[in-house]
């Protein structure tokens, strides 16, 4: 098949290599404004037979739904859109047509293994949950005031593993944050360290917890406590983690997301290739928005909100 790639930004660039290598593409039609790839040939991507979306957040709405009014199935890097209103929108022109969304979490290995324990009742009844997902260095000053908030940008993808995980949709929200580093954060309105509680649909509690300044490495994990047994994710030799009574593993920790995530990125490509649906929906992406619109609301305001708030 056709596939055209727009954007070619640290993903995007990441994407055009693993699209290059799959036996299935034949040809990769790539675009973007200021850089080329040695992956792919220049053009119209909407000419191919598929997309991958890779631009800035800002762009993505217009181009889902230029891919559905032209039939070709889309992936596109998360968020669907900035705004609840515009995501329901692209949900609404979407129509038939196949739209899968980035959140990779859905596709790492330690993920998969653990939602599949807890299905099987291999943890007991599940009572607690806790999330932790922090970068080693924040993101450039000019990124914040386009990022929706530490919430939206970041910790929607704990927000989107939790439900998949988990099987429970997340009823209410209680938000923290705080500026320990660089004043561009407070003067763009957002945070650089997070922390929330989450109540699940069946009164499970989930804990959340963020930085923007990990300087250990790159850092995400997730716990989920049963009454059987607790099983984590994330805490391999490369987890920038250090036990106070055990010697360090000697091991890198891991430096960002792309290489935490390498096997993730590509096992959601070739899932959208190769699939007939999407394992991560336009309506996967709005419920993982919702939360995060209600963690960023209980943020502004210091109280608990109800995620049946927002979705009104």
């Amino acid at each position: 098949m056709r596939v055209g790639l727009l954007g070619l930004g640290r993903i995007g660039a990441f994407h055009a290599a693993t699209l290059a290598a799959h036996p299935l593409v034949d040809e990769l039609i790539v675009a973007d404004p200021v850089r080329t790839s040695p992956y792919g040939r220049p053009g119209d991507p909407f000419e191919a037979d598929a997309v991958v979306i890779a631009t800035p957040t800002g762009t993505h709405a217009e181009l889902i739904v230029a891919a559905c009014e032209r039939g070709i199935p889309a992936f596109c890097e998360k968020p669907v859109a900035g705004t609840v209103t515009e995501t329901v929108k692209v949900l609404e022109a979407r129509g038939d047509n196949r739209v899968q969304i980035g959140f990779q979490r859905r596709f790492d290995p330690g993920y998969v293994a653990a939602a599949a324990a807890l299905r099987a009742g291999e943890l007991g009844e599940l009572h607690r949950v806790h999330m932790v997902t922090a970068d080693p260095a924040p993101p450039p000053a000019d990124f914040l005031p386009m990022s929706g908030g530490i919430f939206r940008d970041c910790h929607i993808h704990d927000f989107d593993i939790l439900r998949w995980v988990t099987g429970r949709e997340v009823a209410s929200v209680y938000a923290r944050g705080a500026n320990r580093g660089a004043a561009f954060f407070a003067e763009a309105g957002d945070v650089d360290n997070s922390a929330a509680l989450l109540t699940l649909d069946d009164g499970t509690l989930a804990t959340l917890q963020g930085s923007r300044y990990n300087g250990g490495g790159y850092d995400v994990r997730m716990e989920l406590a049963g009454t059987r047994r607790t099983q984590a994710v994330g805490l391999g030799p490369r987890a920038p983690l250090h036990s106070a009574e055990q010697p360090a593993s000697g091991a890198e920790p891991w430096p960002d997301f792309v290489t935490r995530f390498e096997a993730a990125y590509r096992a959601e490509i070739d899932a959208f290739l190769t699939g007939d649906h999407s394992p991560c929906s336009v309506e996967d992406a709005l419920e993982a928005l919702y939360v995060a619109e209600a963690a960023d609301l209980s943020l502004r305001e210091g109280r608990q909100v109800e995620v049946a708030e927002v979705r009104r």
